[in-house]
């Protein structure tokens, strides 16, 4: 499928051929809701283990007599009532480790990029050179290609010094190079921005 090329001023910049292979996939909820789900779980980190009653290491004699000791019945000190016992329902070591199929994540990844085109919110640019990190004149010059609120901004090997500086500032546009594309980001956001080399990175990278 074609798809017209532009600057970061909206100026026509030709067109490019998108793989069907890559863009041309008909998205599917289900892929996409494991996908996002595996992302998340990734993300998140387990919690530090507090030690319970069975981890702490005191005496497990009785403390004092079951009867005549005028006070209440205890077993051992390792209870979480006494100072340096047990903690009560403390947090646990908990493993995040979902596993999900290289082929599921790539078919997730190609979906993403196919609903944007679909929706078109999927915009091409030359490249994101810029001559000088100026945030206003940044700002200027996309409000000119139309974006939406968030806008995802992907470009080849590493993203341009300068427009990662100038764009720093504005809120709700985020930048990526091409190996970090994924799906979460792409869908979170309302528009996705692609530089040429970016395209080529990405079919190549199913193609490769």
């Amino acid at each position: 499928m074609k798809l017209k090329v532009q600057t970061l001023d909206a100026t026509a910049k030709g067109d490019i051929e998108l793989n069907d292979d890559v863009f041309g996939v008909t998205p599917r909820a289900d892929i996409l809701h494991r996908v996002i789900t595996w992302q998340l779980e990734n993300r998140r980190g387990t919690a530090r283990a507090a030690r319970e009653r069975s981890d702490v290491a005191r005496t497990g004699k009785k403390f004092g007599r079951q009867k005549g000791g005028g006070t209440a019945r205890h077993g051992d000190r390792r209870a979480p009532i006494f100072v340096g016992g047990g903690k009560a329902h403390g947090p646990r070591v908990r493993d995040f480790n979902p596993s999900l199929n290289k082929k599921v994540r790539a078919l997730g990844l190609k979906m993403a990029l196919s609903s944007k085109l679909a929706s078109e919110s999927l915009i091409v640019v030359e490249s994101l050179d810029l001559g000088e990190a100026k945030t206003k004149a940044l700002a200027a010059q996309l409000g000119k290609l139309g974006l939406g609120k968030k806008a995802l901004f992907i470009d080849g090997d590493a993203v341009n010094d300068n427009f990662k500086k100038a764009s720093a500032n504005l809120i709700g546009l985020n930048v990526l190079p091409a190996v970090g594309a994924n799906v979460y980001d792409i869908l979170k956001h309302d528009t996705l921005v692609l530089t040429r080399a970016a395209v080529e990175k990405l079919e190549a990278r199913f193609n490769g």
